[in-house]
């Protein structure tokens, strides 16, 4: 699969694609570095096309929540945005992301391009290897499929909603896993 890049006035745009569960604390970690044009939240990786929220959760679809990030990599690079994406999950759970469990909250990098996906196998194996994890790394590296935004209440949720996204990332059990794993490692 083939990506174009976009080139603008202001760079050279590409796209990345993650799922690291509840796409509420995905966007947040990424939003916040210089080259990052945008970040949405949506639903890839399944067979219903368009769907809903509610079809998402219920595991009928095949897709997981996911974020697509568009980024001017001559700022930010793919490599930089495959750092940021494993320090938000638990590479080893394949059966979702703390509290959410179930298909739809299941990790995976979803390349574009196959410089891509050279780069996130060797980040993969880099983070197994490291022996940071006593458990094997699982997240999958797929192919880049449709991408479906979700519904506008999903959009920037931290910013619309900062107490609710708070109290969901400490209750879901995220930012403890996050201490324990990554800070002063």
């Amino acid at each position: 699969m083939a990506e174009e890049k976009r080139t603008t006035k202001d760079g050279d745009y590409e796209t990345a694609t993650f799922a690291g569960g509840c796409f509420w604390c995905m966007v947040k970690p990424f939003d916040q570095w210089p080259g990052i044009e945008k970040v949405v939240s949506g639903y890839t990786g399944g067979t219903t096309a368009n769907p809903t929220y509610e079809e998402v959760c219920s595991g009928s679809t095949g897709h997981v929540e996911a974020v697509q990030i568009t980024f001017d990599s001559s700022v930010f690079s793919y490599e930089e945005l495959l750092d940021v994406f494993w320090r938000q999950i638990d590479p080893t759970d394949a059966g979702g992301q703390f509290c959410d469990r179930g298909e739809s909250y299941r990790t995976a990098i979803f390349y574009h391009t196959e410089e891509q996906r050279t780069l996130a196998e060797k980040s993969k194996a880099n983070l197994d290897a490291s022996g940071r994890f006593d458990k094997p790394v699982v997240t999958p590296i797929l192919e880049a499929q449709a991408f479906y935004p979700a519904e506008a209440y999903h959009q920037d949720f931290y910013r619309k909603n900062p107490a609710h996204y708070t109290g969901y990332r400490k209750a879901s059990g995220r930012d403890e896993f996050l201490k324990e794993y990554w800070q002063g490692k």
